[in-house]
């Protein structure tokens, strides 16, 4: 490709809005441009990146057996109102109605509709299993896009379904898609790790996320060196202190604490360490207030206490709640004097506590030396709140957990029959009697990976994109294309060569002067550069230099071409 041909837009500054180098980057070099909040034009160059994550993925889906279809984006509302998610998802569904006043949304997800496909289609468990998947776009109205292609409201997504007569062979075509998105990531070049994770909204039970690690990553993993676990913060589990409890050893007293309502100022007021406090957090289910006992040092894991029997779901109570239920302001609550009428749940790490500083339920006072069993009863309910932290021993017991940020980039769920039932999705099995199926999910966000790579990818003279996602190869850039005959003839001569050998190849024949062309090609992020100029020509070379290499290297000229292509065959 000529770069006269090609539509080249590139920009020395960054957008305005760019939070993140991706967003900055993406626009500068000319992939992306914004038309509204959260909605971008994919440029030539930037779908040049899609198309090139496309097919990985479309290659490695089809290697592992999955069967392409296309899905419509305009979706009946009817089937979102018989999987349960028409009111249940929320505003991100954008709902709309046709000019018969007929419900419809514009999908951010298809499950419903593939159901649909299977229980009109497949009648017999000898037409199991099947897989089907698709590369389309998707709408989700967030509430605040952000990032730019990062967390838009319209992205393109590969989103795939299996269809399983039994839960094993489901079982067996996850451990299929955990391989394929494996080779996927690998191929792609990107450095991710894989999770467990929760289900959310999607629905199931096992899931997996795959995350590409980027300390831009909006996502917490945590993992452990020493082995294979790896698990997003949401659903890591932090393990009970293996010490017991220790025998109380002071009395309880009551404190001034005027103006002390955050943990870390009654511990600093107390010159204690800030793990010796409890806070105790209100929350209601059901017009019914719940005490959430943690460590002062610890955060509430909201995904895991949403889980818990009677919090599915709850909210955080009001300061008027609050001072209904307990009499008492908020910042100096706890858990003692309250009675049986209020129920709480202590973390493990708050059950193994003892002399421990919490609220005395009275505005300006904390209580010190309190103690289970002896100043108040044992927890009702003992239970994994919290979210785990650097140094928490690894629940496989294999040595202790580290913290990365990530970004996710795929998600396998073993949905089950979480859709098969509510929408009346059956076969026959063997025996002639309906089943509901057994169903799989499995996405990967195609746009969310361009900019993942990138976060991943850069440096200050811009994007350094990984072989196989570049939009070009190789760059060559003459110097002085319109003013040297011979600089012109050799770069043309090695342009048809390069292309002959089927390497994509971008020949910047423009009039611009070196520094400018090197600072676009380092801007775009094509992975491989060579300079045409007269010097090098007097003797019969030409000058290479790699996107992530800070020296260049003298070729000749006539083997330039064989030598490119032996370096992207590495």
């Amino acid at each position: 490709m000529r770069a006269k041909q090609f539509f080249l837009s590139t920009l020395k500054e960054a957008p305005a809005d760019a939070e993140i180098a991706s967003h900055s980057l993406m626009v500068r070099a000319g992939l992306i441009r914004r038309l509204a909040g959260g909605i971008y034009t994919w440029m030539p160059l930037g779908l040049r990146v899609v198309r090139k994550v496309e097919a990985i993925v479309r290659e490695e889906m089809n290697r592992a057996g999955a069967l392409e279809l296309f899905m419509p984006a305009v979706q009946p509302g009817e089937l979102w109102q018989e999987s349960g998610r028409w009111q249940k998802y929320g505003p991100e569904l954008v709902r709309l109605k046709d000019r018969h006043d007929r419900d419809f949304c514009i999908g951010p997800t298809h499950e419903e509709v593939i159901t649909d496909i299977a229980r009109r289609e497949i009648r017999s468990y000898r037409q199991l299993p099947v897989h089907f998947y698709q590369i389309q776009t998707k709408f989700r109205d967030e509430i605040r896009p952000r990032f730019g292609v990062m967390r838009g409201r319209e992205f393109v997504m590969k989103d795939g379904y299996s269809f399983h007569a039994d839960y094993a062979d489901l079982q067996r075509e996850y451990r299929n898609m955990y391989d394929t998105y494996t080779r996927i990531f690998n191929r792609l070049g990107l450095t991710y790790r894989a999770v467990a994770a929760d289900t959310g909204s999607i629905g199931g039970t096992g899931s997996h996320e795959f995350h590409v690690l980027a300390n831009s990553g909006e996502d917490a993993i945590a993992f452990c060196p020493q082995s294979e676990y790896a698990a997003n913060v949401e659903l890591a589990e932090a393990l009970a202190p293996s010490a017991p409890r220790a025998a109380p050893s002071a009395p309880m007293q009551k404190i001034p604490t005027p103006g002390k309502t955050r943990c870390e100022d009654v511990a600093e007021l107390l010159a204690l360490p800030l793990g010796r406090t409890v806070k105790a957090i209100a929350v209601v289910h059901d017009d019914e207030l719940t005490l959430l006992l943690l460590r002062g040092d610890h955060e509430l894991n909201e995904v895991k206490a949403q889980k818990l029997p009677g919090l599915d779901p709850f909210r955080f109570a009001t300061e008027a709640e609050v001072e209904r239920y307990l009499n008492c302001r908020a910042g100096y609550i706890g858990p003692v004097g309250i009675g049986e009428r209020i129920r709480v749940i202590a973390d493990r790490s708050v059950a193994a506590m003892s002399d421990f500083v919490c609220g005395a339920n009275e505005p300006g006072y904390h209580l010190a030396g309190v103690n289970f069993r002896r100043d108040l009863p044992e927890p009702a309910f003992v239970a994994d709140i919290r979210r785990v932290v650097l140094g928490d021993p690894s629940p496989d017991g294999a040595g202790g957990l580290e913290i990365v940020r990530g970004i996710e980039v795929g998600h396998i769920f073993q949905l089950r029959t979480r859709y098969s039932e509510a929408m009346s999705a059956t076969f026959l099995d063997e025996n002639g009697r309906k089943q509901a199926f057994e169903m799989g999910c499995y996405g990967i966000g195609i746009t969310r990976i361009v900019g993942a790579a990138i976060e991943q990818n850069h440096d200050q003279s811009g994007i350094m994109f990984p072989e196989p996602m570049a939009p070009f190869q190789v760059a060559i850039t003459p110097l002085g294309y319109t003013r040297s005959t011979q600089v012109r003839e050799a770069a043309e001569a090695l342009y048809s060569e390069m292309s002959g050998l089927g390497i994509e190849v971008l020949l910047d024949d423009r009039d611009e002067r070196p520094g400018v062309m090197f600072a676009d090609m380092e801007l775009i992020g094509i992975p491989h550069r060579i300079a045409v100029g007269d010097r090098g020509l007097k003797d019969g070379v030409v000058e290479y230099q790699g996107r992530r290499e800070k020296q260049t290297e003298r070729i000749a000229l006539g083997e330039a071409a064989t030598a490119m292509r032996s370096k992207l065959s590495c």
